[in-house]
């Protein structure tokens, strides 16, 4: 590996001898005269190391040092110097030169420090590299997919990511909006700060402001200490609010206030508290048609909707499934202690023709049932759950074919949703947090499917 060192000294002679030493263990050598010339160098080349006088007119080597440290704090410097006393050797240390030497010097010394000090800056530069590329992985591993549609979504990502602007993702359940929550905040301006959660289906709706805006000790029984609510953990950060569809009405005018004037008021706490949170809300439902029926604010809706990104479903991304399949098989494999090379052609084309009304989170279901019963590296036809080759109206195009189209299509679509659900049920052996998991869809939002459309669960096979 070849590497490059800025020789600084305000003697032309030293400069020389210095490059002709170096030069002959295949160093490509920079000389500066002085400080300020060395700088404009540094712009402009990619140094490896430095090696300076410690005294020269204008800029000496102590400042210089300073302004390397401050720019190219990663970059190694050596100080030369006339006067080798303790105590100028100690403060170049102190100062962050990777090591000094005395002038007149010995060349072999001189070849070990510049070697000690090279081989500690291409250990940085393994570690940086390392770094980005793990970076890279994650990034990779949280946002797999190369579709158009997807594309779209990670061109929106890009764009918003270091804004502070309200964000909205819709989409089915199991597009992965959670995901791509933390994605923006992992890759933002505030990835250092914290990325706090809320399902706003999962808590009750008395708690629900207690949980947003924390409370104080004895506001309500149960009260028993001081509570900092959500809006107070993601301070600076990023608050991501799940099904924010679901949010009672008497709490979105609350949540508006905290949006449009950015405080808050702690339930039993009449002061105020300043925050400073990014909001990405998300949803399944169509917020419009719940504004139409009264059901979500209009003036909250157009404060999320400032930056609105729609998540497509699996089942519009059918060249993503077997990347996101070969991803899901190599992590859930390694955890299970195994190590898979992929799927057979069969078995991808198997999950190319099914619909995924459970999307990303019925596809990583699937893959981990696979990963459990593979007996092979390559998961085959026949690891794959049974539910898949069942009848897929959907997927095979027996619900609408020339001269069927349904005369009720609401009546339609309630019966696919129906053989859904009961094929959900029959596989969680009726148990309705898992079938509901295995659908993707919140178990509020499955109870009232099973309530709409007339399912009762004690009537299942079991």
């Amino acid at each position: 590996m070849t590497h490059n060192v800025l020789v600084v000294d305000d003697e032309p002679k030293l400069c020389d001898l210095l490059a002709s030493a170096l030069s002959q263990n295949g160093i490509q050598v920079f000389t500066a005269g002085n400080g300020v010339h060395a700088l404009k160098v540094l712009e402009v080349e990619d140094i490896d190391l430095v090696i300076s006088d410690w005294r020269m007119p204008g800029m000496d080597g102590p400042q210089l040092l300073a302004e390397i440290k401050l720019r190219f704090p990663q970059l190694p410097v050596i100080v030369m110097t006339a006067y080798s006393t303790v105590k100028n050797a100690v403060q170049s240390m102190r100062n962050g030169a990777f090591d000094y030497i005395a002038k007149p010097f010995d060349i072999d010394e001189l070849d070990i420090t510049v070697s000690k000090a090279l081989q500690f800056r291409d250990i940085l530069k393994d570690n940086q590299r390392m770094r980005a590329e793990l970076d890279e992985h994650r990034q990779i591993d949280s946002l797999i997919g190369d579709s158009p549609s997807f594309r779209r979504v990670l061109h929106a990502i890009a764009s918003v990511r270091e804004s502070n602007a309200t964000i909205l993702l819709t989409g089915e359940s199991g597009t992965g909006k959670e995901m791509v929550a933390r994605a923006i905040h992992n890759h933002g301006n505030r990835a250092d700060k914290p990325f706090v959660a809320v399902n706003c289906a999962a808590i009750p709706e008395g708690l629900l402001e207690s949980e947003m805006f924390g409370h104080r000790k004895g506001a309500f029984t149960g009260a028993v200490a001081d509570r900092v609510g959500r809006f107070l953990q993601a301070d600076k950060g990023t608050l991501f609010l799940d099904e924010i569809g679901e949010m009672p009405l008497a709490l979105q005018a609350k949540i508006l206030r905290a949006l449009q004037e950015r405080v808050i008021e702690p339930v039993g706490d009449p002061r105020e508290r300043k925050v400073d949170v990014r909001v990405i809300a998300a949803t399944n439902k169509n917020l419009l048609d719940a504004v139409a029926n009264k059901e979500f604010r209009e003036d909250l809706y157009y404060r999320l909707n400032v930056f609105p990104i729609p998540l497509p479903a699996l089942r519009e991304r059918v060249e993503d499934i077997a990347p996101l399949a070969r991803h899901f098989a190599h992590t859930l494999g390694a955890t299970a202690g195994k190590r898979f090379t992929g799927f057979s052609p069969e078995a991808l084309q198997a999950m190319a023709q099914y619909s995924w009304p459970g999307n990303i989170r019925e596809l990583q279901n699937c893959v981990e049932r696979a990963t459990i019963v593979a007996s092979g590296a390559v998961i085959e036809e026949e690891d794959l759950p049974a539910y898949l080759f069942a009848s897929n109206p959907v997927a095979s195009g027996t619900l609408i074919t020339e001269g069927s189209v349904p005369a009720d299509l609401e009546a339609a679509l309630a019966e696919v949703e129906k053989a859904y659900i009961l094929a959900a049920l029959q596989q969680s052996n009726g148990v309705q947090a898992a079938a509901a998991q295995l659908i993707g869809i919140s178990e509020r939002s499955f109870w009232y499917r099973l309530k709409k459309l007339g399912i009762h669960v004690d009537k299942i096979a079991r």
